[in-house]
């Protein structure tokens, strides 16, 4: 059973990002505002921080690939950032203390990197026509303090999960 709770919490998350997007309010931070809920990124940052590199890697590189699937017009894009973004947080982590501040942090820096690379992809391909400060106070800003609301209210259930795992794997 414990083999499949990894797999299942993300699957969860994933869904849950989508049910946010579909019964969200509109003018949940303002009118013509744009949230984007990285719930699933943030469990995945969580997963490198405090079970490893490998294990996030593997983890986003899949889930990347199915979030690129499932919603995005161009594969590539998330199974390009997600694992890329967790291989420089494993890098960062190698720097800083592993705690739940830092963690909260360095995620917070994990989801602003997705969005300003998600933007930049779809500025150059001509998906988008908003220019950066547009987008900085459109989306940016609104997505970061959503995603730190979550990581505030999601942040310790990670750690304590991914510790507790991180620990069945040493012990295996």
């Amino acid at each position: 059973m414990k083999k499949f709770l990894l797999p299942l919490l993300f699957l969860f998350l994933f869904i849950v990002e989508s049910l946010f997007v579909q019964y969200s309010p509109a003018e949940m931070f303002g009118q013509n505002r744009i949230i984007a809920p990285h719930f699933l990124f943030a469990g995945l940052l969580f997963l490198t921080i405090f079970v490893g590199k490998k294990h996030g890697i593997i983890y986003a590189a899949i889930l990347g690939l199915l979030f690129d699937i499932v919603y995005i017009e161009i594969i590539g894009i998330y199974l390009f950032l997600y694992p890329f973004i967790c291989y420089l947080v494993s890098k960062i982590m190698h720097i800083m203390q592993t705690n739940i501040v830092i963690a909260f942090l360095v995620s917070l820096l994990g989801i602003a990197l997705l969005e300003v690379g998600v933007y930049e992809m779809d500025h150059l391909i001509h998906i988008t026509n908003l220019d950066f400060m547009s987008f900085i106070k459109l989306r940016f800003y609104p997505t970061l303090i959503l995603n730190a609301i979550f990581i505030i209210i999601a942040g310790y259930p990670f750690k304590r999960l991914f510790e507790k795992h991180a620990e069945s794997l040493r012990a295996e």
